[in-house]
């Protein structure tokens, strides 16, 4: 039998639940174990613990704004191709909500209770990029992607020397960030202008100072 095509009931339905699972902990499965060589949890101090946590809830508030951003893009994207690829970004990148949110249970910590307003902003942004034209909404996804690497290999410079679990995470993570940056570039992503990119690295960086602590 073929399957029906989706109302707008159903697909408003399916938005609701992807924004859920991307601002409610532990609402999504992995379907891929943490990519560590080895299930010791390292020992950390008080101090390094709260440090570790406060970069791992960067991370997470990170992943969060991904869901946000490529559900956006997804939402005003005028190309069902681009709309398709926006989704399938996401869905590839709900592993690193799962891993970060796994390593902060296991530092006893928690995600930013932040959480709701990182994704609604970061919606907002996607929509508006996905709006404007496809080039912009690539080239944004890439930029995003470029500086997201840049703050996950600071964070693995700042890591303790034993906790080697973080570390392994945060450089699995980096690769993938990677090629999605460079499978946006390749499907005609346009470079933005410089003040956007300022603009995008001042609210980032707002974004991690606020994350780090609450």
């Amino acid at each position: 039998m073929t399957a029906r095509p989706l109302s707008k009931i159903d697909n408003l339905l399916l938005s609701v639940d992807k924004a859920l699972r991307a601002v409610v902990p532990h609402s999504n499965p992995s379907s891929r174990p943490l990519p560590v060589s080895s299930d010791e949890i390292p020992k950390l101090s008080i101090t390094e613990s709260r440090h570790v946590a406060g970069l791992m809830r960067i991370n997470h508030t990170g992943e969060v704004c991904a869901q946000g951003l490529y559900h956006g893009q997804a939402f005003a994207a005028k190309d069902e191709t681009v709309k398709q690829a926006m989704h399938q970004s996401a869905t590839e990148e709900v592993d690193h909500l799962v891993w970060c949110e796994t390593r902060l249970d296991e530092l006893g910590s928690h995600p930013s209770v932040f959480t709701p307003l990182w994704y609604g902003m970061s919606f907002g942004l996607g929509a508006v990029a996905g709006a404007i034209s496809n080039e912009f909404s690539l080239g944004f996804v890439a930029e995003t992607e470029a500086q997201v690497s840049e703050h996950l290999q600071d964070h693995i410079t700042q890591l303790p020397a034993q906790d080697q679990r973080t570390r392994e995470i945060l450089a699995q993570m980096d690769i993938e960030e990677l090629h999605h940056r460079q499978l946006a570039l390749d499907n005609g992503g346009a470079a933005l202008a410089p003040p956007i990119r300022r603009s995008m690295r001042f609210m980032a960086n707002c974004m991690k100072s606020a994350a780090y602590h609450i």
